[in-house]
């Protein structure tokens, strides 16, 4: 990470708040720091409000906020790379109560954490194994040719030996060594230990005549090894480094130092891979069982019902690799009747996915979630959702249960149309050939289009009526937001602002005087009146507050526009006569993530005093309980001799409010 030039500055932050064992976690907005600590009393007020880089410290919202000014991000990517933070500015440590999340959202978090590092790849394999399958399927080339097998190869192999991946970044996660990670996804994918999987001998029977009878094709000292087929499997290879965690620590405790580079890797692995194979394999593959026979029972019950809830779980099966039994009993109803419907209602779901992604695209202000957003979209139309569950609507968990309820939506039509599958194909675009035997061919093929259609068109209308709010977090926005902050204000918060004045007025180096216009219809009041101590205090300048009547912002004088939020909250601009001018529409309002606010303007648009900026909604931030104070100031006050408000009580647009001398 490059040098900014803050790393002093940066230091002695983390210093001052209790060194990054007490730091939860850190995040940046405009103009501050916002810091999660675990113990706030350990932070040294006192010495952080004397710091020259520092302007001053608030506490509020359950967050320890140190205002820098506008160059905050450069602060921030400082001290993250001199804290040994990671990125995001969470504290890569092991506080387990940070934000009181619950245990559904601790587990997507972990998901989410371990999968982040290779979304890029994921979604990239996923395109390129979609587009050679559409190649192979239009007849471009031979599904036998060395052209196809090298490219589907460079697509799927990443998903095949995905438990390999995942035992690198699970390593990471439960900060386990990361080759040990490596060898035991490695072991859970080994060809011969799949041979083992595909044998057709069998040595013994457990549970026979059981909903969980299981063929043993090998066993380890003398114990029954109960295998499946691991390969792209995500759950497994997870708890199998969990454990490995809690073996890897207590084999550091007992084993010497001296000894410890290669007998804690041994030992570790001699106990985590069988005891992976022997329990974490057995429990999925019983769960996967007593879950494919419950669904088949409810397909000779009801259809409908057995459509709803495989379209509805599908993705979570798949995810817990618990699939496979599904997938088993549909080969077997097909050997025996030469049809099935279970493993058809799971058709739709990966519709219903990109429906949700589609409408991510477009309510997503954050750059790189649409990045992430597009490819999973491409790879998901020809069937492989991962990228799509795992890089976008996972982590945001409303979009994911959205898509798991839009894909239960499309998979009814298949049990209204009686629609029956008679082989088993690809997913996505690719999974229509399923619907192709005998009979009644046009209409299955028409059931299946309106099944497509249908489980899309859900996925895209639920997220937009429902998911916008957990598209973007505060999180992000508020990286976004300082990402967009250009030098406004920079002179009068990189140093004390009594600093700067002296050295001005020492070098008598003043912009000329001009005049401020009223940016609003409403009420003046002084900015001391601000309940919010960045701006009353002065500390980002000398101004004016208003309490608008009417939400719409106008510009107060002639000028060009040098930043405006995403979230539409502020707007800064510089006048023609150098004035660098920032408005802020209410208190915290970026917690509202945009909603109220319609931005007029955008950066370096030249506008004239009287142009309109943003409109905001007044009820609406109200009713969400937000003081909808606006206070403007003049961030580079130290190029004025004086910054005077010749305002009080009613105001009207263009009205003079502020008299820069």
């Amino acid at each position: 990470m490059a040098d900014n030039g803050y790393r002093e500055l940066a230091q002695f932050i983390i210093d001052q708040v209790g060194g990054t064992e007490n730091i939860v976690s850190v995040v940046h907005c405009t103009t501050r720091l916002r810091f999660k600590l675990k113990d706030e009393s350990k932070a040294n007020d006192d010495k952080l409000k004397a710091n020259d880089g520092i302007v001053t410290v608030i506490k509020a919202a359950g967050q320890y906020q140190v205002v820098i000014g506008t160059h905050v991000d450069r602060v921030y990517d400082d001290l993250l790379a001199v804290g040994g933070i990671s990125g995001g500015g969470q504290v890569d440590d092991d506080y387990k109560d940070a934000s009181n999340k619950s245990l559904a959202d601790r587990f997507i978090d972990l998901i989410s954490g371990i999968f982040t590092p290779f979304l890029g790849v994921l979604a990239a394999a996923g395109m390129i194994q979609g587009l050679t399958s559409a190649a192979a399927s239009f007849g471009w080339i031979s599904e036998s040719s060395g052209t196809y097998n090298i490219l589907y190869g460079a697509g799927n192999a990443f998903f095949y030996f995905l438990p390999i991946v995942l035992g690198i970044t699970s390593a990471r996660k439960f900060k386990v060594n990361e080759f040990i990670g490596l060898a035991i996804g490695a072991a859970l994918v080994y060809p011969e230990i799949l041979a083992l999987y595909n044998s057709k001998t069998v040595l013994m029977t457990l549970f026979k005549g059981t909903l969980i009878q299981s063929d043993i094709h090998a066993t380890f000292l003398g114990i029954p090894v109960i295998l499946m087929d691991y390969s792209s499997t995500v759950i497994p290879i997870i708890l199998a480094v969990w454990f490995a965690s809690y073996v890897e620590r207590l084999c550091k405790k007992i084993i010497p130092g001296v000894v410890q580079l290669f007998l804690v890797p041994f030992f570790t692995l001699l106990i985590v891979v069988p005891i992976s194979f022997l329990i974490i394999g057995p429990v999925a593959t019983w769960i996967a069982d007593l879950i494919a026979a419950a669904i088949q029972a409810v397909v000779t019950l009801s259809p409908i019902l057995a459509a709803l809830i495989v379209g509805g779980f599908w993705q979570i099966l798949v995810m817990f690799g618990v699939h496979w039994g599904l997938v088993a009993a549909f080969y077997a109803e097909l050997s025996a009747q030469g049809w099935d419907q279970m493993l058809l209602f799971s058709v739709a779901v990966c519709f219903s996915q990109i429906g949700v992604v589609t409408a991510i695209i477009f309510q997503t202000k954050v750059p790189k979630t649409r990045a992430i957003a597009i490819p999973a979209l491409i790879s998901g139309i020809f069937g492989v959702t991962e990228p799509a569950i795992y890089g976008v609507t996972l982590p945001r968990k409303r979009s994911f249960i959205l898509s798991c309820i839009g894909g239960a939506i499309g998979a009814v039509p298949f049990a209204l149309g009686g629609v029956k599958a008679f082989s088993i194909a690809g997913m996505g675009v690719f999974a229509f050939p399923m619907v192709i035997g005998k009979s009644h061919v046009a209409s299955y093929l028409i059931w299946w289009g309106i099944a497509v259609i249908v489980s899309y068109i859900a996925g895209l209308i639920l997220q937009l009526l429902f998911g916008k709010k957990a598209v973007d977090t505060p999180e992000e926005l508020a990286k976004l937001q300082a990402e967009a902050v250009t030098e406004v204000g920079a002179q009068a918060s990189d140093v004390k602002r009594a600093t700067v004045e002296k050295a001005m007025r020492e070098a008598d180096n003043y912009n000329k005087a001009t005049k401020l216009l009223s940016p609003v219809v409403g009420q003046a009041i002084g900015l001391s009146q601000v309940k919010d101590e960045v701006f009353s205090s002065e500390a980002m300048g000398k101004g004016i507050a208003f309490v608008p009547s009417k939400g719409i912002l106008y510009a107060p004088a002639d000028g060009t526009i040098t930043l405006v939020f995403p979230t539409g909250h502020a707007v800064g601009m510089n006048t023609a006569d150098g004035a660098e001018i920032l408005m802020h529409i209410g208190m915290d309002t970026v917690n509202l993530e945009g909603k109220g606010f319609k931005t007029l303007v955008e950066k370096d648009q030249e506008v004239k005093a009287g142009d309109p900026l943003v409109e905001f909604d007044i009820d609406f931030l109200k009713q969400e309980g937000y003081d909808i104070t606006l206070p403007m100031v003049v961030t580079n006050t130290a190029k004025y001799h004086d910054v005077k408000s010749v305002a009080t009580g009613n105001v009207q647009v263009g009205q003079e409010v502020l008299d820069l001398d």
